[in-house]
């Protein structure tokens, strides 16, 4: 296959315009806490009265009359390696270092783990098929490498789904075993080692969600991760983020420890995918969130990288690939986190005088439209312009898009 020439953009510059004074409301109750620093749980970068700490927790561990060989994910806890050192060291970070009340934690943390079942519960199936790839799931890595888990509760605005996942305790229960059994697939992609990936991103959908509905459920999950998880995830990134709950952030911000909050990332509605591009890669991020990535695609293997670029407002963007042979196929993903604007792709011959095909006509994409996946082989040699147009707006959108040339052998 021949070398293709780097795509390039074409564009016109955006009118300037003031921000709105609810935009900037928004803004102000938005959270802007220093970037959460995770810790590397290098024994060298502890304090003294860390590392001291640490030693303590062990000898009261092993001279604990409750437990004997604990262990977690698989981790000998008493192994006096750098896999247990991590688990412990995060039981300790969630109490401030306070060996008794971390030894407390981890204890019913270990007595818990035995009564649920949670070594086991990654193999069973617990009958949620339909809320697989939905409701909370692991899908792809952020640019540092945490598995991302998402988490989206709008479909529970429908009545008769609650009633069929939350209608009794016991249909409760076993929604949380189901949510547990998440969490601990995608513990199992995690290093445990220093210097290693040792907690999750945490992405969680407000739109449509029946907060009231959810609140039993909501709760018990939190306060059950909160107990035995700690320090698991290193960004809880909110989305879709309806204005009322900025306000109400704002209020109780002050009643959140600094390493709480520094975990935050808060997103208004219609802003989901210029805030995950931040942390995420496009080809990772899920289609309905302006990404790239399908559930059907995971067993195919690694995404391919694709390349971000924006779209300022009142702007049109021309993605030209050129290099196209005769006779070959070019298959193309587009997408713009939004959308909301024209889009067309058309080919254009290298031969003078030959016709320009207008492989998809103009035509305006709404807002709530998924990635655009398509294909095309050619006649002649020649390129292809993916244009999107943005003159209608003023917002800035993010935008990425990947292709592949395949050169057909006749």
């Amino acid at each position: 296959m021949p070398l293709h020439n780097a795509p390039f953009h074409e564009s016109s510059p955006k009118p300037p315009y003031k921000k709105s004074f609810v935009t900037s409301l928004m803004e102000a109750a938005t959270l802007r806490s220093p970037s959460f620093k995770e810790d590397t749980y290098f024994i060298s970068h502890l304090k003294s009265s860390e590392n001291k700490a640490l030693q303590d927790l062990k000898l009261k561990l092993a001279s604990s009359s409750e437990v004997s060989d604990p262990s977690m994910w698989g981790i000998p806890l008493l192994g006096g390696d750098d896999k247990s050192d991590v688990v412990l060291l995060k039981f300790l970070r969630a109490r401030d270092f306070k060996v008794g009340d971390s030894l407390n934690m981890l204890l019913k943390s270990l007595s818990w783990r035995k009564e649920f079942g949670a070594d086991d519960v990654v193999e069973e199936d617990l009958g949620f098929k339909e809320l697989e790839g939905v409701i909370a799931y692991m899908q792809g890595y952020d640019k540092e490498g945490h598995p991302v888990c998402y988490n989206a509760y709008g479909v529970f605005k429908d009545r008769e789904m609650y009633e069929r996942i939350f209608g009794d305790e016991e249909k409760l229960k076993k929604f949380l075993r189901w949510r547990v059994q998440v969490l601990e697939r995608g513990i199992k992609l995690l290093h445990f080692k220093p210097g290693g990936v040792n907690s999750l991103i945490q992405v969680t959908d407000l739109k449509d969600m029946p907060k009231r509905e959810l609140r039993v459920a909501s709760n018990q999950i939190l306060s059950l991760f909160q107990d035995n998880y700690p320090e698991m995830v290193a960004r809880k990134i909110f989305i879709n983020v309806p204005w009322y709950f900025s306000m109400l952030y704002s209020m109780f911000s002050p009643f959140l420890t600094q390493r709480t909050k520094s975990k935050f990332v808060i997103s208004k509605e219609g802003n989901a995918a210029e805030t995950l591009y931040k942390f995420i890669r496009p080809e990772d991020i899920p289609v309905q969130y302006g990404g790239l990535s399908r559930q059907s695609d995971l067993q195919n293997g690694p995404p391919k990288p694709a390349s971000e670029f924006t779209v300022k407002g009142g702007e049109k963007v021309n993605i030209q690939i050129e290099g196209i042979e005769a006779g070959a196929t070019i298959t193309w993903d587009i997408v713009v986190g939004g959308w909301d604007l024209e889009y067309s792709a058309e080919f254009v011959p290298n031969a003078e005088g030959s016709y320009i095909i207008a492989v998809e006509k103009a035509r305006k994409v709404g807002p709530t439209e998924e990635a655009i996946h398509n294909s095309f082989t050619t006649k002649e040699a020649g390129k292809m312009v993916l244009s999107v147009d943005n003159f209608a707006s003023r917002k800035k959108k993010v935008a990425a898009y990947r292709y592949i040339i395949k050169d057909n052998c006749f």
